[in-house]
């Protein structure tokens, strides 16, 4: 009987909307109001550090999985250079980041929709927008490729515009209620560090946030056309999507507006939008914000269903679970993780908003974890298999030395944490996850074991 492999349905135009979809969060349309307010301009330089170390982490997790085609998943390759329970302990963290961000996207699209329609109850437009993104992902990959194409899309159009807007409105020196438009303004009110190197070192918590899901290009793998061409170029084309759409429009923005003139509670896109008297500025940005959770959303059914996949073909998860359709889609993964997602939407609904938000922050300090394992996957795989690193054609630069400053710059991104009361508990919260996996796994090992054991007896008997 012939294997059953995930179908190779995305095209090179889908991985490249879907690296820069990963790398847009929705963060930027609504959270950058409260990162410049608490930091000013030096977030600006947060952004760029930060985007250099995950562009090399990125270069790692493509340099891994461009060594064996084979590899679907970051379960594939921890399995193979750090065992089975790191491979069952990465594989379900991943999993449970997705269906926590989910979850948070889910809820998010019932609150921009309730912008326009406030009778509508909350859980209603998270359930129906859930109810599509499953249908769309269950018919093939490359549907949902389209769908992520053209979310990317129109998140990308949104920041041009703001790129657009906020360069002519410099140029012509336009002045908003707050004074001209400048470039000065990014300097002139209290320098680039107003709030000291407190507030700069503060502001990674929300910028490693901000960047959550980036390695996302890196699951598509195994459903690419052309994985050796298509998957270097999404990555190498990073840095230069972070300038544009982060610190491009960061620099925009506090050249229109000084940094202390923005209000942190509204989105600086309606801000500066509105300056150039778009009346409909609220509900363009509220339009972009609800795509981009939709988006969201959609790439966490597509990444929790092909984890699912990964672990249940090590029989890590059922084996059900790894059964394709005849679109080569697993749905039973996909079905699994939708229920999973479902129960959180009902117990967010039900729960007060304090659980929610512990949930959101254990996933972010989970990703951390994610990205620290790839970067020392990648290290051993270049100790034991010179061999391969001598072929592969996507090397990561200045290994080893890079390896260990992106490990020291993720721990120095955790002590972060510790410093914000909402992260905080999150922080001391997260080893009990790491506990109950290794727990689950000792427990299932033991199971397997004694199950081999009674079946060598029965066979001896025989």
């Amino acid at each position: 009987m012939q294997e059953q492999q995930l179908q190779r349905g995305l095209k090179n135009r889908h991985v490249q909307l879907i690296a820069i979809g990963g790398a847009i969060g929705t963060g930027l349309f609504l959270g950058a109001g409260k990162s410049i307010h608490l930091t000013g301009p030096s977030i600006l330089f947060a952004y760029l550090i930060t985007g250099v170390f995950l562009f090399f982490i990125m270069r790692a997790l493509g340099e891994l999985l461009l060594s064996n085609l084979g590899y679907h998943s970051f379960v594939d390759f921890v399995r193979d250079y750090l065992g089975e329970m790191p491979a069952f302990i990465t594989g379900w963290t991943y999993w449970f980041c997705w269906i926590s961000l989910a979850m948070a996207d889910l809820t998010a699209v019932g609150m921009y929709f309730q912008y326009w329609f406030p009778e509508v109850p909350q859980w209603v437009p998270g359930l129906m927008c859930l109810a599509i993104l499953v249908v769309m992902n269950l018919a093939t990959v490359k549907l949902f490729g389209e769908m992520e194409f053209w979310f990317a899309l129109i998140k990308i159009i949104a920041i041009l515009a703001l790129i657009v807007t906020g360069i002519f409105l410099i140029i012509t020196g336009f002045t908003t209620n707050s004074g001209p438009a400048t470039l000065t303004n990014l300097w002139s009110h209290g320098g680039m560090f107003p709030n000291g190197m407190n507030g700069f070192i503060l502001s990674f918590q929300m910028v490693v946030f901000a960047f959550v899901g980036i390695e996302l290009v890196g699951l598509t793998a195994g459903e690419t056309e052309n994985p050796k061409k298509v998957i270097p170029q999404a990555i190498n084309n990073i840095p230069i999507r972070i300038l544009i759409f982060y610190v491009g429009a960061l620099i925009v923005i506090m050249s229109v507006y000084p940094w202390n003139e923005i209000v942190p509670t509204a989105s600086p896109f309606v801000q500066v939008f509105s300056a150039m008297g778009v009346v409909a500025a609220a509900s363009i940005i509220n339009f972009v914000v609800l795509t981009s959770a939709a988006s969201a959303g959609n790439s966490a059914m597509f990444s929790t269903s092909r984890m699912v996949y990964s672990l249940a073909k090590e029989k890590n998860a059922p084996v059900k679970m790894a059964k394709l359709n005849k679109r080569q889609v697993p749905a039973n993964a996909l079905l699994f993780s939708t229920a999973v997602v479902l129960i959180s939407t009902i117990l967010n609904y039900i729960m007060p908003e304090g659980v929610f938000t512990l949930i959101t922050s254990i996933s972010t300090i989970c990703f951390i974890f994610i990205w620290a394992i790839t970067v020392i996957c990648h290290m051993k795989y270049r100790k034991t298999r010179p061999d391969l690193a001598k072929e592969n054609t996507f090397k990561m630069p200045l290994y080893p030395v890079m390896n260990y400053l992106i490990l020291a710059f993720l721990a120095f991104v955790v002590v972060v944490l510790g410093f914000a009361e909402d992260t905080r508990i999150a922080l001391f919260v997260t080893p009990v996850w790491f506990i109950m996996l290794i727990a689950i796994y000792m427990f299932r090992k033991k199971n397997i074991n004694q199950a081999e054991i009674l079946n060598d007896e029965q066979i001896a008997g025989n």
